[in-house]
């Protein structure tokens, strides 16, 4: 490694310098990243995997969209499944002395 005298550097070649090391730290996390992917693919292949099929397996299951169950008795833009936290528009509903059948979707 060179031994640089940093107080006689101006402030061009410093600000130079810090972008070279900056690019070097970069590219070396880079290639270290690659080298280690690759042990982990090489490692998933002798057991008969892709690491896209173990990586992938981890992944929570998502839920289909559900039908609306529920619609609002004055603007039917509002609709509500069913499922989860009750809207406020159902609650005020139901206080205002609706029943949820009333505000069923007819299906």
């Amino acid at each position: 490694m060179a031994d640089f005298d940093l107080e006689a550097l101006s402030l061009s070649e410093l600000r130079k310098l810090q972008k070279d090391i900056a690019k070097a730290i970069t590219t070396y996390e880079d290639r270290q990243k690659a080298e280690a992917r690759a042990k982990v693919e090489a490692f998933a292949r002798e057991l008969g995997y892709s690491l896209a099929e173990l990586v992938d397996s981890d992944a929570k299951p998502t839920r289909a969209p559900v039908a609306p169950k529920y619609r609002h008795p004055e603007n039917p833009a509002l609709t509500w499944s069913g499922r989860g936290r009750k809207p406020q528009w159902f609650v005020e509903a139901l206080e205002a002395g609706k029943t949820a059948e009333d505000m069923a979707i007819d299906l």
